[in-house]
């Protein structure tokens, strides 16, 4: 009876034990936290524009640069090459950026050795431009202020008159000079406006067939 009695206090020893040990691990093991929902929320936005922030722009699509446009005045034309030049500019087609303007008469340069004391005078220096090289002239003959003179070119852009003059130079001849001339005959000039530059050089292209005019490139308005 008294071991019967022993075996179960010991029974009961071990029961309380593990029933004891059981309790103290839970007790020990931490309790989880609690979950916030909209703190989740917040969060994940917050690092979303912070990454949108990290993220370099993206470039903007580069714009074609403005085409460039010229303009130009052509002349001064007089008699026939006013329709010469008027065809010619009818192949580019240019529409209402063509214009031309009357601009009274010609002005025309001319490269000549001022009136000499006489005719003998005249026949040495003629001597002297026969010896350089010179045979296109012309004595002026008429009774004025230019009789004696002698012309030696007539030009319709002051730049051709002098380019003229240069080669004179570069042969010894100092003393003739460029001076205008006026002539009678109705003088037109040629304006074209907002030339790409394709047009622009077709129109260079026409312009050799009339080197002797002056092809201007100006402001536009």
């Amino acid at each position: 009876m008294k071991i019967f009695f022993w075996i179960l206090v010991a029974v009961n020893v071990v029961f309380f034990a593990v029933m004891k040990s059981g309790m103290l691990d839970e007790a020990q093991e931490p309790a989880p936290l609690p979950l916030h929902a909209e703190q989740i929320s917040l969060l994940n936005a917050a690092q979303t524009a912070h990454d949108a922030a990290e993220q370099p722009p993206s470039p903007l699509p580069a714009s074609a640069p403005a085409a460039e446009s010229a303009c130009f005045e052509w002349g001064e034309f007089s008699g026939a090459e006013i329709d010469q030049v008027a065809q010619a500019l009818q192949k580019l087609q240019l529409g209402d950026r063509l214009s031309r303007h009357d601009v009274g008469h010609t002005i025309g340069y001319w490269v000549y050795i001022p009136p000499l004391k006489d005719k003998a005078m005249v026949a040495q220096r003629v001597a002297q431009l026969k010896a350089l090289g010179v045979s296109d002239y012309f004595v002026v003959q008429d009774a004025g202020i230019w009789m004696n003179a002698i012309s030696l070119g007539l030009f319709k852009t002051h730049e051709a008159a002098q380019h003229f003059l240069d080669g004179l130079h570069t042969k010894g001849i100092r003393s003739a000079k460029i001076g205008e001339k006026a002539g009678n005959k109705p003088a037109v000039m040629f304006a074209m406006n907002n030339l790409n530059k394709e047009t622009s050089d077709k129109l260079s292209v026409l312009q050799k067939d009339f080197s002797d005019i002056e092809l201007k490139r100006v402001t536009c308005h």
